[in-house]
């Protein structure tokens, strides 16, 4: 009994704590632990590499499978040879380590896209250490999700579990082989659902604490129950190892792109042709929006299903295909997981107006259409009284940009700089207005009151966005 009592002395008071019945308070992870396992995999990957001279890691690097795990994901670039070393070109083997667990008796696993999207061989350990050399029936990069297949039977598989049901507060816990150290378990508690990371727009992420490192990549995260929720997937680190914050892929996303990728081997997604973004308060403001609610189309592809369907850029998009669109990250997910060829109603609101245009969904192509813009020099011209320097784009300009008008910034500063306008970006519109001419756009801000709110449409690269502007003396 004596050994189930603490004393703590401290400030001239004895407290007497009954560590046992502390303890009860606590998650108890041994039966899962026990129990679910043997349904996790370690995942050893091969590539055969061809390498170059000028971008060779550092040397006797190539074999070490923490190291390139760690470069792989985490984007550290080769380091170039030291000054008065040459390194022969030659081949190498790279190697890395991930995760991943059983979904079925007959061998298919799931994993990560990037652990073996690459790979010239991928090798499964099972907890009783039994390899196999695996098959990868397919993977997609946009969900970052996996599925291999070994030559197995009867082998012990897991119970997925709902996400929807998850609680921010739930405890969680993931097992995998961080650094090769493998069926190591962590735990943690789910810090957020729905998280949507940049680049990532097609899964709601769950985020928690649990330590993730890298090799962790592909595992399992388990709720109490041993039921898996999610797919452990990323990461935010400045060191490369675990800082509390880790992102998993919901079980229910991973388990539809599973059943597509075993039936053909690819993915199949809805697609409108456009690009959007968050909706600021600051551009609430200039649309004359009540609140931030919906996706704002910042550009339409031409001929695209939004550009037959009759979506504007300067739309802000509130519902499709019945489903309340509240964040711009909650439309991809929704238009992806939309069968093409299927009619659907779009809820917009439109220069103050609500309308509903009813549009037919395409199939996303495996590559993004290019959108080009140049940035040549042009005569000096002033300033206009948001600090924008303008000129008109040539024909050829135009002919990139698919007849599109639009202003090219020769200069920007005041508060366009302020707001992030740069030298080289492209105008296309103000408000829900295109810009026709550099005459007309310095008309329509002139006729701006001081200390409102406008929306310059730009673009930059391939990415068009609204940029909110104060108006200011």
């Amino acid at each position: 009994m004596l050994r189930n009592w603490i004393t703590v002395i401290g400030f001239g008071l004895i407290a007497a704590i009954n560590t046992s019945a502390y303890a009860k308070d606590l998650p108890d992870f041994t039966e899962l632990a026990e129990k679910h396992g043997a349904e996790v995999v370690n995942i050893s990957v091969t590539q055969n590499v061809h390498a170059d001279p000028s971008a060779m890691p550092f040397p006797g690097m190539e074999g070490d499978e923490q190291m390139q795990e760690f470069f792989k994901r985490f984007g550290i670039p080769g380091m170039p040879g030291m000054p008065g070393q040459s390194a022969p070109q030659q081949d190498y083997k790279s190697q890395s380590l991930g995760s991943g667990f059983i979904i079925s008796s007959d061998g298919y696993i799931l994993t990560n896209a990037h652990v073996v999207s690459e790979a010239d061989e991928v090798i499964v350990k099972l907890f009783d250490k039994r390899e196999f050399k695996a098959k990868i029936i397919g993977t997609d990069k946009r969900t970052d999700v996996a599925l291999v297949k070994i030559e197995a039977t009867g082998l012990p598989k897991v119970m997925v579990g709902d996400p929807a049901k998850l609680k921010v507060g739930e405890w969680v816990a993931a097992i995998g082989s961080p650094f090769g150290l493998e069926n190591t378990m962590t735990a943690g508690i789910v810090s957020a659902k729905g998280r949507a990371l940049p680049q990532e727009n097609f899964v709601p992420f769950i985020q928690t604490d649990v330590a993730i490192n890298p090799g962790n990549s592909g595992g399992p995260l388990f709720n109490l129950a041993g039921e898996v929720v999610g797919i452990n997937s990323q990461i935010y680190s400045r060191s490369g190892g675990s800082m509390g914050l880790s992102f998993s892929i919901p079980i229910d996303v991973a388990i539809d792109i599973s059943n597509q990728l075993k039936a053909s081997g690819k993915i199949t997604r809805g697609w409108l042709g456009i690009a959007i973004q968050e909706i600021t308060k600051e551009l609430a403001e200039s649309f004359g929006m009540k609140n931030t609610n919906g996706a704002l189309v910042a550009s339409v592809e031409k001929n695209g299903p939004a550009d037959k369907g009759g979506l504007e850029a300067g739309d802000v998009i509130t519902k499709f295909d019945g489903k309340a669109i509240i964040t711009s990250a909650d439309l991809p997910r929704a238009v992806g997981a939309t069968k093409p060829g299927k009619i659907a109603a779009v809820e917009v609101l439109r220069k103050g107006a609500v309308k509903t245009l009813n549009m037919g969904i395409g199939e996303m192509p495996t590559e993004t259409a290019e959108t080009a813009q140049s940035s040549k020099p042009a005569p000096k011209a002033e300033a206009n009284k948001i600090g924008l320097t303008l000129k008109e784009l040539t024909p050829q300009q135009k002919k990139k940009l698919n007849g599109k008008n639009g202003l090219l910034v020769v200069d920007s500063t005041g508060a366009a700089a302020q707001a992030g306008i740069r030298r080289g970006d492209v105008v296309l519109g103000l408000n829900n207005s295109e810009s026709q001419s550099v005459d007309l756009f310095n008309k329509q801000i002139n006729a701006i009151a001081i200390g409102k709110t406008v929306a310059v449409l730009v673009l930059r690269g391939e990415n068009t966005l609204y940029v909110p502007i104060k108006v200011t003396k």
